[in-house]
């Protein structure tokens, strides 16, 4: 059975590591991003996270009730930094491609952490308050109750999906990520158009494209599709 998790209150007043560090779940939330950027998922373990703190690793679980609670609060303190500075306009259209655009963005500064944590639902106070907003903001624009659920899910979805898509890709090896890359010029541009005509004809524009998220295109449809909708119910 898992210990109880400390409370925070309790947590502060215990003795700093041997080097001086204070830990909280901030502190530690932040070095396990660090140390999933330099080494990976496979090199997220308590007693290496232990060692990169100083602190024997029996004691994170003061903290978290094991490495998936810690997996969990790193995927909110992700969207916690999206929403950093973020405030409605007003403009639901506005604000929920403010909301994606950073919501994508937060995750694929942190490619290795992505991959960990885009398809968990944390339950935390980041992801409460993102869920929160985004419902308001559809809410407040006049979509119906089931409309606003509707688009909510594609809109959260797609989000989450592209940004595991594209932080997949940048958490390759780099040799591997500039093959896959150079693949659109290596061998899609030089398929001759007798037996591939259309791959042919778009190769220019595909080579140009495909090394991009399409993200920002596939939220401008997403959002065409909720205004189109909007707009008949009204």
């Amino acid at each position: 059975m898992a210990k109880p998790v400390v409370p925070e209150e309790k947590r502060r007043r215990r003795r700093p590591t041997k080097s001086g560090t204070v830990l909280s779940e901030r502190l530690i939330v932040e070095t396990a991003l660090r140390m999933l950027r330099e080494h990976g998922s496979a090199g997220l373990t308590a007693r290496r996270l232990g060692l990169a703190l100083d602190a024997d690793p029996s004691t994170l679980y003061r903290y978290f009730r094991g490495m998936d609670d810690l997996t969990l609060a790193i995927g909110d303190a992700l969207i916690g930094q999206a929403l950093d500075g973020w405030r409605p306009t007003g403009r639901w259209r506005t604000d929920l491609r403010a909301v994606g655009l950073r919501i994508h963005a937060a995750y694929v500064a942190h490619p290795q952490a992505a991959v960990l944590t885009t398809s968990r639902v944390t339950g935390r106070a980041n992801e409460l308050a993102a869920d929160e907003a985004v419902l308001d903001v559809l809410r407040s624009a006049g979509f119906p109750l089931p409309d606003t659920v509707r688009v909510y899910h594609a809109f959260i979805d797609q989000t989450l999906a592209f940004a595991a898509l594209d932080a997949a890709s940048l958490a390759l090896p780099s040799a591997a990520l500039r093959a896959d890359e150079d693949m659109w010029r290596s061998t899609y541009a030089r398929l001759p158009r007798a037996t591939h005509p259309r791959i042919a004809e778009a190769a220019p524009l595909l080579a140009a494209r495909m090394a991009d998220s399409a993200y920002p295109t596939a939220l401008e449809m997403l959002l065409d599709s909720a205004a189109a909708r909007l707009e008949a119910l009204r």
